[in-house]
This record gives structure tokens, C-alpha cells and sequence, in this order.
């Protein structure tokens, strides 16, 4: 559930916010930046899930070994 706020910027922010990532994509940037400095989650909680995820290592595994295969492909 999201809730409304409301927050009082600097003109020059705003306008640099509005031309960075556009007046639809503000709410979301700006709780992407904020969430990682409100939230108990540690990265290392994170990136532990993230590992456990066997389907997801496995892909990543996959894509991995692809990319080396192409650049052992490539020309020096």
C-alpha cells in the first residue's frame, strides 16, 4: 500500500528531478533512493535470498558462461 506525501523541494531540484527521470517516475525514484536508509534489510539478507534462489543462479550461471564464450569469440 502506498501512501501520499507531501515534500517541499528546492525550484533548481525539482526541475533537475523533473528533467532527470520525468514527472511519473519521481514518487518511485526518489522511495528507491530513501528505502535502503529506512528499511532493517542488510544487503547481506539480500544477497543471501538472492543466492538461495537456485532457478535465479542457475539462469545467472547460464548467462555468465555465455558471455565468456562470446568473448573468448572476440578478435584482440
Amino acid at each position: 500500500m502506498h501512501k501520499r506525501m507531501t515534500i517541499t523541494l528546492d525550484e533548481a531540484v525539482y526541475e533537475g528531478l523533473y528533467r532527470t527521470v520525468g514527472k511519473r517516475r519521481m514518487s518511485q525514484f526518489i522511495e528507491d533512493l530513501v528505502r535502503p536508509h529506512v528499511m532493517n534489510n542488510s544487503l547481506d539478507e539480500e544477497y543471501r535470498a538472492m543466492a538461495a534462489d537456485k532457478e535465479r543462479e542457475a539462469g545467472a550461471k547460464e548467462w555468465i558462461d555465455a558471455l565468456a564464450v562470446d568473448m573468448s569469440d572476440e578478435t584482440r
